[in-house]
């Protein structure tokens, strides 16, 4: 065997190491230059310059703008489930578990504030792009099988309601925590409160746990007449 044939099999390798690497770098810019101007205004020019690679690498990889953005996409929701399956929630303690969801989602909007910008944006788009994506469904679903085994808990314990789905929790965590952030700016101004100090965080986290609760607790007999009495009165 010559030398030259030796090496190939390590050349190949670095070579795919080094477009792996490049394909990466262009997709996390994508991401900072999206989250921040928008797909519309968004500029394949300013995604190749902030990846110090060049436009050709960008239609190379992706294709197209359009492609990369899908792609960004599946990207911020793929990185939400890989941070979400490092949880450790309590399934002895459902409604604890519960709980831990709520707070981690929350946390992760306030983490990654690229993440509500750029859903933003994209329902901007009537989410044209998000239609386009073949690996969407499959992360949704993993996100609300999480929350199926918080609520296949609870009922095993009877503490959680029959009727209770899990597509309709993950809605409910979703929302107050998604509307919160993405309005911050116009909510604080209609409502002329400071939204993002640390005490309007701290109070909102405990509204949506106290709802989600609320929403999926089953009631004790007990409960529901004290309600019923107290509503009479």
């Amino acid at each position: 065997m010559s030398p030259t044939a030796a090496r190939k099999p390590g050349a190949i390798g670095i070579r795919a190491k080094q477009a792996q690497d490049t394909r990466a770098k262009i997709l996390k810019a994508a991401i900072k230059v999206f989250a921040k101007q928008g797909f519309a205004s968004g500029r394949v020019e300013s995604i190749s310059k902030a990846a110090r690679s060049h436009d050709r690498m960008i239609y190379y990889y992706f294709g197209s703008k359009e492609q990369l953005f899908v792609e960004v996409l599946e990207t911020i929701y793929a990185q939400f489930n890989e941070a979400e399956s490092k949880l450790d929630l309590d399934l002895d303690d459902p409604l604890h578990g519960l709980e831990q969801m709520v707070e981690f989602v929350w946390q992760y909007y306030l983490d990654h504030p690229e993440f509500v910008t750029l859903l933003s944006s994209e329902n901007l788009h009537q989410g044209k792009h998000a239609k386009k994506s073949l690996k969407l469904k499959e992360i949704s679903g993993y996100a609300i099988s999480v929350v199926q085994k918080l609520l296949d808990a609870g009922k095993a314990q009877n503490v959680f309601r029959t009727d209770v789905k899990a597509r309709d929790v993950y809605l409910m965590i979703a929302s107050l925590g998604y509307f919160y952030n993405a309005n911050q700016y116009t909510l604080g101004a209609f409502l002329g409160e400071p939204l993002m100090d640390e005490v309007a965080l701290a109070h909102w986290r405990e509204v949506i746990k106290d709802t989600v609760l609320r929403a999926v607790r089953l009631q004790l007999p007990t409960e529901t007449a004290v309600m019923s009495e107290s509503r009479i009165a």
